[in-house]
């Protein structure tokens, strides 16, 4: 019965999605004719190089101050140059783009970063980059493994759709001055994570010990829990064919940690996007926060640098640590642009050492910009520092989700929020939200390895 209802539901997205994929793979995506629609078929123009450009920010609100800032640099550089800035909130942007595939309206430039990238790639709608990127100044000045990152999540024919500008990786915030008080030892483990969020909890007094995200974006949390917790270091099994998702310690660990709702975490949490729940532990008394380095500067503001640590995730079993992959982020150039060479130079320009350096240091996360990630702010700056370090020193292991499938982003919000919420509440099991959400995942690397192959 869910099989029949899902597929009613989202069966004809994903088939016009993999027919699109299909086209892709074979490399015969030949453009429509340029109608001025600006659909994802409009092939667009190189254009005059002058004139206005719209940039579509996918994290609208939250950088929408540095992004003016980096667009002012950008146009006193390129006077002849205008850009037009439109900022989507990062729960919209993905609908947002949809919306202009099919009717027209695209930007010339958008963030486009890797959960979203197999999707738009697959509809034919951004222009590959890779000859554009031999011929830059960018040309071997960005972090390789971001490159191939989104190169593999761009449908796997190794084409750059995406310039990429920033890795955000997984936080774990805490309190250091309620742990303090509390006299308890420093989350490096998930023991200790546990112990803590029970013993930092009294709901009278409204102080908790964490938050969890329970609306937008839960299921991305959910899952780097569930894997950190379960040692599990691979999204599928050898073959490739099954997940892991649903594996039995998978099950368990998100059934433990989805046991922490209204038990040391506030009722709000049930509908907390990532906006909601930063906001809520910058102005409360709640212990600790799984977030990324993107909030690092919103917890400076409203804390300081005195009351807060942002660390790694905790270790698991045997003192590993293990992760999800967190997205890289990027810019992308949509064919249907009339200005191809002017998109092309405020990408150069948003992706070069200054520009760089500047974005990353006000979201606190990890430069794409080489010569950038060598600047002193990044030192000064805790939780990027701990986290590249961990990154890099070999104390952690990725799963890396597949961000190659074009009905990822769908599978992994709009599927699955809603039943996440269920699991919170206790109305599901983790082992049925989980068995739901991998039946759909092979589904979808089945059609997938059909189209490789």
């Amino acid at each position: 019965m869910k099989i029949s209802n899902r597929r009613s539901s989202t069966g004809g997205r994903r088939m016009s999605a993999v027919v699109a994929l299909s086209a892709v793979l074979a490399l015969t995506a030949t453009a429509c004719g340029d109608d001025g629609s600006g659909t994802g078929g409009d092939k667009g123009d190189e254009g005059s190089g002058k004139g206005e450009i719209v940039f579509w920010d996918n994290n609208g609100g939250v950088r929408t101050d540095i992004w003016k800032e980096v667009i002012a640099d950008f146009e006193k550089a390129n006077p002849d140059i205008k850009v037009e800035y439109v900022g989507i909130p990062s729960t919209d942007y993905q609908s947002k783009v949809d919306t202009a595939l099919q009717g027209g309206g695209l930007p010339d430039v958008g963030g486009v970063g890797a959960a979203m990238l197999a999707g738009f790639a697959a509809q034919n709608a951004l222009e590959p980059l890779d000859d554009r990127l031999a011929k830059s100044a960018l040309d071997g000045k960005l972090n390789e493994d971001m490159v191939t990152s989104l190169k593999a999540a761009g449908g796997g024919d190794d084409t750059l759709y995406s310039v990429p500008t920033s890795a955000n990786n997984g936080v774990l915030y805490y309190r250091t001055d309620l742990f303090e008080k509390a006299n308890l030892d420093e989350p490096t483990t998930w023991d200790k994570f546990y112990e803590a969020a029970e013993k930092l909890t009294n709901a009278g007094k409204n102080e908790f010990g964490y938050t969890i995200r329970g609306g937008a974006g839960s299921v991305a949390q959910a899952l780097d829990a569930m894997y950190g917790q379960s040692g599990i270091t691979s999204f599928w099994d050898a073959g490739g064919e099954k997940t892991t998702v649903n594996d039995p310690k998978n099950a368990a660990a998100l059934e433990k940690y989805a046991a922490l709702y209204k038990k040391v975490t506030p009722a709000a949490d049930l509908n907390n996007d990532f906006t909601k729940m930063v906001s809520q532990w910058d102005s409360g008394t709640i212990g600790m926060l799984n977030h990324n380095l993107g909030s690092y500067q919103d917890h400076v503001k409203a804390l300081g640098t005195e009351k807060f640590r942002g660390i790694p995730q905790p270790t698991g079993p045997g003192g590993k640590r293990v992760q999800v992959s967190n997205p890289v982020d990027g810019l992308g150039l949509f064919k249907s642009s009339k200005n191809k060479e002017a998109a092309w130079k405020f990408i150069e320009f948003a992706a070069s050492h200054e520009s760089n350096s500047k974005w990353n240091e006000s979201a606190g996360a990890i430069p794409a910009n080489t010569d950038a990630a060598q600047d002193a702010w990044i030192s000064k700056a805790e939780p990027t520092k701990l986290a590249a370090t961990a990154l890099n020193d070999g104390s952690t292991e990725i799963v890396q989700l597949p961000y190659y499938l074009p009905d990822w982003n769908t599978i992994s919000k709009a599927d699955n929020e809603p039943n996440l919420q269920k699991v919170l509440l206790g109305d599901m099991s983790a082992k049925d939200f989980l068995d739901t959400m991998a039946e759909q995942l092979n589904e979808a690397q089945a059609e997938w390895n059909q189209q490789k192959g």
